[in-house]
Parts: C-alpha cells; sequence; structure tokens
C-alpha cells in the first residue's frame, strides 16, 4: 500500500485485505512492528502514519466522499481515525493476505493494547478492539454514530 495514494472506495480510505491499528503510546506501536517483523512480515507489508498525517488524510477524505461512502462503515471510520488522530495516536496499517497472518495480526492489536483496530474486507470491516465490554458491533450508518467512543485520555 502506497500512503500517497492510499486506496479509496467512493472517496474514503478503504485497504482492503490490510488491519489499520490505533495505537496511543509510539512504543506499542514500535513493539507491534517488532513482533510482526519477527513473525515473517516485511516493512513492505506495513505503513505507519503519525497523527499528523493521518488527521490531514481523514479531512480530506471528508471533503472528498461521495454520498454512497454513508452507507456503509467506511465513512464512520474515517472519522473515527480523524478523532482518535486529533488526540495523538499514531497508525500501522499492515498486509495480511492469509488466515494465520491475519490470526498474528490479532495477536499483535490484542498484546500491545491498541486503541481501536479494524480489519478490512471487501464487503465487511470487522473490529478488533472491543470497545465497551460485552457489546458487540452494530449496524453502521451516520445516523447511529461511531461504534468507536473517543474519550480524552490521560497521558
Amino acid at each position: 500500500m502506497d500512503k500517497t495514494d492510499p486506496p479509496t472506495s467512493f472517496g474514503v480510505f478503504k485497504p482492503v485485505g490490510h488491519t489499520v491499528i490505533a495505537f496511543s503510546s509510539p512504543d506499542s506501536m514500535k513493539a507491534a512492528i517488532a513482533m510482526l517483523l519477527t513473525q515473517g512480515f516485511t516493512l513492505g507489508d506495513m505503513v505507519t502514519y503519525t497523527a499528523q498525517e493521518m488527521l490531514a488524510q481523514a479531512e480530506s477524505n471528508l471533503l472528498t466522499a461521495s454520498p454512497i461512502a454513508s452507507v456503509g462503515q467506511e465513512l464512520n471510520l474515517v472519522k473515527a481515525h480523524l478523532a482518535l488522530a486529533q488526540q495523538g495516536c499514531s497508525f500501522l496499517v499492515v498486509h495480511a493476505d492469509d488466515d494465520a497472518k491475519t490470526g498474528f495480526v490479532d495477536a499483535v492489536v490484542r498484546s500491545q493494547h491498541a486503541t481501536s483496530a479494524q480489519r478490512y474486507g471487501r464487503f465487511l470491516i470487522e473490529e478488533l478492539v472491543e470497545q465497551v465490554p460485552g457489546q458487540t458491533q452494530v449496524f453502521e450508518s451516520p445516523d447511529r454514530g461511531l461504534d468507536l467512543d473517543v474519550v480524552e485520555e490521560k497521558r
């Protein structure tokens, strides 16, 4: 994936075949990258975004989004990424093209206490970090708001 020309659908970020992971700590993101490298991932499988880079991308997506983008989760996730970037989160986008790789990415998300993570499929975007204990992901639309509850963290 090339972050200078990110994959989009209807004008918003949609990296099919990738997992987008937000970290509140740069050290957690560095540890996640190191773990992935030990499992056969390469730096070419990963793209990092600083908070400022994701903020710029999300703001651009909000300006170029097609009305059709509001039908699914994509637009809500752009808004969630914007909010996380405003809080200073950095992002790691990992390409994982088989079950073994996606399973390991899931384990890294849990072990490094990611703030947020989504696996982008062609028709489904799976939330990997449970936001409210006991509550599952729900149908998305702009009217329903975000699955992600973005709260200010103490650092």
